[in-house]
């Protein structure tokens, strides 16, 4: 009885983490087709709103309003709000000089999250569109045309862009890993797109129909809980890879992974918040996207668990130890990534780069069932201390 457990606990774990990993790519690869590039007939520019979230931005806020201003759209036909949450080292000052340039500030006058300043920010939007963007993000001058052009059909709701990395000065290994793992995040998001709707936003880089938005609560994450309260009502996401914005990646394993810990509790309840895309039934399609791209890899580090503990239990068969033992030395590896600090060659720190995942990923459910869901961020520049300088895009906010 207890070697017909292991087996079934063995293979429901294997089946799972095969299927996430490689499975639902290669469902992709097969059934999501590529479309064929769009060409968007001429047709008037709609009115445009930039909503630009900021905390404590005075290294970059500069810059990104400069990159703003030159955006090849219609000057006359963008809004660019900046929303401060309460910032206290001069951001806001370095936004009001750009006021003779028609950049509006909203300022909190307590910190109370980006989820709230979004509410606050749409009292002054003006725009049919809403376009949403973090102070680190620097966009290529024909990204808001291009997100923007999807809306000629009713049909789309939402619209993603491609948030890009590049290294900092100083290369570190959680760089490369953010970038390697961006690149697979983009042909993911492209052939679901194609398949039927992309599963979530990026906080840098997306859009919604201003009839669309609703109502945030402090809590709430809104690149995720936006799409999914667009898809109940019948729309589709599109991404757009030719709109893109560069960011830096993060400089340490370790803010990463206290950003990831912080982005799935908050993604994880955006989903009970519009438990109906758990129904099958509405859109079935998006739905198992969803759980594919989404819920299953949030949950995996639950099952390589169960896969460690009955690959170990089952050591006495050939097959089971052989399964056994590369666990053991694939965590070996991470383990030396760990000890290197994520620095060295690939076969080290990817694996430590999936291990950290995996664990904030884990930490992250737990946060969420137990609902400790911070409605405030603290961005990898401001923690411990970070050299940042003035001038360069920063890491992103999504996951």
């Amino acid at each position: 009885m207890i070697h017909t457990l292991l087996l079934l606990m063995f293979w429901i774990s294997f089946d799972l983490l095969f299927y996430v990993y490689l499975g639902f790519p290669l469902f992709l690869f097969f059934f999501a087709k590529q479309r064929r590039e769009r060409t968007f007939p001429e047709q008037p520019f709609p009115f445009v709103t930039l909503l630009i979230s900021a905390y404590n931005e005075s290294a970059v806020i500069g810059q990104k309003l400069v990159n703003s201003l030159n955006l090849d759209y219609p000057s006359k036909l963008l809004q660019i709000i900046v929303v401060s949450d309460c910032s206290d080292d001069g951001t806001d000052e370095i936004v009001q000089t750009f006021a003779s340039k028609g950049i509006q500030l909203v300022r909190q006058m307590e910190r109370r999250g980006k989820s709230a300043g979004l509410n606050l920010g749409l009292l002054e939007a003006k725009g049919e569109i809403l376009v949403f963007s973090d102070a680190n993000a620097i966009y290529q001058s024909d990204a808001v045309r291009r997100l923007v052009a999807h809306f000629c059909d009713p049909a789309t709701g939402y619209v993603v862009g491609s948030a890009r990395y590049v290294d900092s000065k100083d290369h570190v290994s959680s760089a490369d890993s953010e970038g390697l793992y961006w690149k697979f995040e983009s042909w993911v998001k492209n052939r679901e797109s194609n398949f039927d709707s992309v599963v979530g936003g990026d906080g840098a880089l997306y859009a919604i129909r201003r009839q669309l938005y609703e109502p945030l609560r402090p809590t709430d994450i809104n690149d995720l809980l936006h799409p999914l309260q667009i898809i109940v009502k019948g729309y589709r996401g599109v991404y757009e890879p030719a709109a893109i914005c560069f960011e830096t990646a993060g400089d340490s394993f370790e803010k990463e992974f206290r950003r990831k810990v912080r982005i799935v509790s908050r993604s994880f309840n955006a989903v009970r918040r519009a438990w109906r895309v758990l129904l099958p039934w509405n859109r079935f399609p998006h739905w198992l996207c969803l759980v594919s791209h989404k819920i299953l890899r949030w949950t995996a580090s639950f099952f390589l668990i169960l896969l460690a503990i009955s690959s170990i239990l089952l050591w006495p068969s050939p097959f089971y130890r052989v399964i056994a033992i590369l666990q053991l030395c694939f965590y070996m590896l991470a383990l030396i990534g760990w000890c290197t600090k994520g620095r060295g060659p690939r076969l080290v720190y990817l694996p430590y780069y999936f291990c950290v995942v995996n664990l904030a990923s884990f930490l992250g459910l737990l946060k969420s069932f137990g609902g400790s869901l911070s409605s405030t961020w603290q961005t990898v520049r401001h923690e411990e201390g970070s050299s940042s300088r003035a001038g360069d895009p920063l890491v992103r906010r999504g996951f």
